[in-house]
């Protein structure tokens, strides 16, 4: 009889410890995943490789593969959408501070967009020719831009909705585009 009540220690420690070990690893946030011709635009439909810019990934709960995104500000978009009723588990954008080049940022310059500088408005636009939201992954390489580039340095959180959910005025200049946004 003393050994099935150790039998049955052994068994509920087991379990106490699997659970807190799935508990665990279900906060752990997935790693970004490197570009291929397979990652298609959630919007656009088209392969995300063939466009320049800054791009974004989102992981969501529940679904091993990322969404994938030719614009930042379409990423941006998503997560803001009311349509889009999925649960974002993380956001990844380039670091165009790291990036080597405007056209291809590169698969090593994924940072969490919770933690990036933005510069919106600026004369750049994105892979798919519109106003983009460009990430940086620090301040100063964000304001060296503005400066450069034109527009407004913000987190994540300043970006207004109207500039990543309203229409896209092409004629406009990105300048007034914020302004209208803000308002």
């Amino acid at each position: 009889m003393n050994i099935f009540v150790r039998l049955s220690a052994i068994v509920a420690m087991a379990i106490t410890i699997s659970a807190c070990s799935e508990q665990q690893s279900s906060t752990e946030l997935p790693l970004p995943v490197a570009l291929s011709e397979e990652a298609v635009g959630h919007y656009c439909n088209m392969t995300v490789l063939e466009h320049t810019g800054p791009k974004a990934q989102i992981h969501l709960a529940k679904n091993p593969h990322p969404i994938w995104f030719s614009q930042v500000r379409d990423g941006i978009a998503f997560i803001r959408s009311p349509e889009e009723q999925e649960d974002a588990v993380v956001v990844y954008v380039n670091d165009m501070g790291k990036a080597q080049d405007w056209d291809s940022p590169g698969d090593d310059t994924w940072i969490d967009a919770s933690h990036a500088w933005f510069v919106i408005g600026s004369r750049k636009t994105g892979g798919m020719g519109t106003p983009e939201v460009i990430p940086f992954g620090a301040e100063q390489d964000a304001t060296a831009f503005a400066a450069e580039h034109g527009g407004m340095v913000v987190r994540l959180d300043g970006i207004p909705d109207a500039y990543v959910l309203g229409p896209v005025g092409l004629d406009q200049e990105p300048s007034s585009q914020i302004t209208g946004a803000i308002r």
